[in-house]
């Protein structure tokens, strides 16, 4: 295990500040600790850019209205200070998290008066999956629990909340060998991994279910249309996992995951191929990484 992330060298921008980051506390009562009102943007920085950045701070503000809360500062402060925190930490190549909260000035489910809180950090982090889990594709099995229905929860928020199941799947999934878990929705739709998207070769075709009760990802999208570009057919459906059985590729997307090949979920086995090689091949040189073969 690193280093504990409340002990670390570096800055953290903090309600329009930049702040040594040990110094960057919160108090035991508040009110996104008790009652999940935080919603959040996972993004990536490479080469000292940060990938579709106007896009996740768009989110990051629709994710906030949601859950009913006003962000104190424009679209435009909080990308400025997104690369003004990787500036201060000294960083071109990292992992990105702004995150915003209600504050303690209110203990309850009403808290119409807390206040508003932001930061934003920004820490070295590897790959996600490990090279060869990314070379060889990786191994999930099905989450015990089920993305649950839009009438439900705010499923379009990226919100706090909503992860807790995820954390319990993977850790369930990692203690049984597996390196991810892959979710059913409410109608027993597959839906997607724990911090990923899922698409499925069929017939050389792309499919990905359709997503209406969990997160449209931005790095979903991307690849979407960087297959397009390819000229593959992308269609987005309800998918059923007795399907599975005919897809020959399966891979994930997503900002920690980037674009990752599956090999197993659950009795379903895949061989990582052609389009899953072209697709990362893609990615890499969208965001200006060397193509994994090198890495290899």
């Amino acid at each position: 295990m690193g280093a504990s992330f409340d002990d670390r060298d570096g800055f953290i921008w903090m309600n329009g500040h930049l702040v040594p980051w040990r110094d960057a506390k919160v108090h035991v009562l508040t009110h996104a600790l008790h009652y999940a009102s935080s919603v959040f943007e996972g993004e990536r920085a490479y080469g000292g850019k940060v990938f579709k950045l106007e896009e996740h701070t768009d989110r990051l503000f629709f994710s906030a209205k949601m859950l009913d809360m006003t962000i104190p500062f424009t679209a435009k402060q909080i990308n400025d200070a997104t690369y003004e925190t990787l500036k201060a930490n000294n960083q071109t190549d990292a992992y990105v998290r702004p995150v915003v909260w209600r504050g303690s000035e209110m203990m309850g489910v009403g808290a119409q008066d807390t206040r508003i809180n932001v930061a934003i950090t920004s820490w070295q982090w590897a790959q996600y999956f490990s090279l060869d889990a990314r070379l060889k594709g990786v191994r999930l099995q099905w989450s015990d629990w089920k993305r649950p229905s839009a009438e439900t929860e705010p499923v379009k928020a990226k919100a706090s909340g909503l992860y807790m199941i995820c954390t319990i799947s993977k850790h369930k999934a990692e203690r049984e060998g597996y390196d991810d878990a892959m979710f059913l929705d409410y109608r027993g739709q597959v839906a997607e991994a724990t911090g990923a998207n899922v698409f499925f070769v069929f017939n050389g075709e792309i499919h990905t279910p359709t997503p209406d009760c969990f997160l449209d990802g931005i790095t979903r999208r991307a690849v979407m249309e960087m297959a397009r570009k390819r000229g593959y057919k992308v269609v987005e459906r309800a998918i059923f996992p007795d399907e599975l059985a005919k897809a020959t590729e399966c891979f994930l997307t997503g900002t920690a995951a980037e674009v990752t090949p599956v090999r197993e979920i659950g009795q379903y086995k895949f061989t990582p191929g052609d389009i899953c090689r072209n697709l990362m091949s893609d990615f890499d040189v969208a965001v200006g990484k060397p193509p994994i073969s090198s890495a290899a």
